[in-house]
This record gives C-alpha cells, structure tokens and sequence, in this order.
C-alpha cells in the first residue's frame, strides 16, 4: 500500500484513506483476501498481507479470490519494478486465478501500462471525485493531497455491483467491451502481452 510520490521521498508508508477501505471491503462483503503491497501502518487489515519493504508482493502468489492494491507509484530502483509490474499482476491475477483485484492507482490513460493492463484487461474505472486524494501518511492524514488523479481500477465481472459501490466516489466507467480489441495501430490486446512484462 504504498504509494510513494517519488523514489526518494522520505516516507513510502503511504496509505489508502479509510473511506475507500471501507468501500471496497463492503463490494466483497467485509473480507479482502490479499493486500499485495502492505505496510506497517495499513489500515486495510487484508487476510493475508505481503508487507513492503520486506517483502516483494510481486514475487508471492496471488492466488486469492480478492485482491486490493495500492501500488508503489514511483519506481522501485533497487527491485527494479514500476507501478507496470503491479498493474500486469493485477491482470494477470484475474486471467489465472478468475481473482477480483481492484487497485488504487494514478490516472494515466496515455501509458504504456494502461494501454496494456487496463484497457483491453479490466472491467470497469472509477475516476475518483477528489480534487487531491489525500493518503495517509505512516497512517495518519497529514492534509496533503496526491499531486495527480486517481482512480479505481477493477478487474473482475460484476461491473454492475462496482457501479453501485463506488458511484458515490466517482465517475465509474464500463470498459469491458474494450476487452480483446485493437485500440490504435499498433496494439491488439491479448493474454499474450503478459511475456513481455513478466
């Protein structure tokens, strides 16, 4: 759940605001089974938690039913990952396991990353209403707001349910019939785009 702004920012303990905690424990019925990318100071409190930095989420098994991610926005130098890795796990997670993963991540529609794990892989976005999503930081709310747009992504098949939960935090977005089609010249979206990223 970390969510650090920058590489060499002081703290990457950054968490996601318990009312989106909340909402998404309440779209799986009060119970997420893994939390990736945990802290120490995460107030998720998933079934199983693989807990940055001691642990790399993206080496563990993500074969669970529910998954809620709050990647690392910056790159992490020393494992040599980007938030592309965490957004090809999610996708990848939900084509092998039939996981429902959401994720808390920036808005950014232009990205190679987007353009290859969430068009084209999942259902449905919620573009959050906040003007500055304001994470907790070591988990308390210091006020200060995320310097970009956020957004839910969902990968998953109940895209009317996610509209109901998270409707009131946002604009939510039915992108399923984006699935498996070309989008530009030069992308066709396939299962097969996971050799190259993991």
């Amino acid at each position: 759940m970390t969510a650090g702004r920058r590489v060499n920012t002081q703290s990457q303990n950054w968490g996601t605001p318990a009312k989106y905690v909340n909402a998404v424990k309440a779209f799986w019925d009060g119970k997420i089974d893994l939390d990736p990318c945990s802290n120490e100071y995460s107030i998720v409190h998933a079934a199983t938690e693989y807990r940055l930095p001691e642990q790399d989420g993206l080496k563990e098994s993500w074969n669970y039913p529910t998954i809620y991610v709050n990647p690392p926005y910056g790159a992490d130098r020393q494992r040599g990952t980007t938030i592309k890795d965490w957004l090809a796990r999610c996708a990848r997670a939900h084509i092998d396991y039939k996981s429902e993963v959401i994720a808390l991540v920036p808005v950014a529609t232009n990205t190679s990353h987007w353009k290859s794990y969430v068009f084209g892989q999942a259902e449905a976005i919620c573009f959050l209403y906040d003007t500055r999503l304001r994470f907790l930081e070591d988990g308390i709310d210091r006020g200060k707001g995320a310097p970009m747009a956020c957004c839910l992504v969902y990968w998953g098949n109940n895209y009317r349910r996610f509209a109901e939960q998270f409707m009131i935090y946002g604009a939510v977005a039915n992108i399923s019939n984006l699935k498996q089609v070309r989008i530009g010249k030069d992308r066709y979206y396939s299962s097969d785009i996971f050799a190259q990223a993991i």
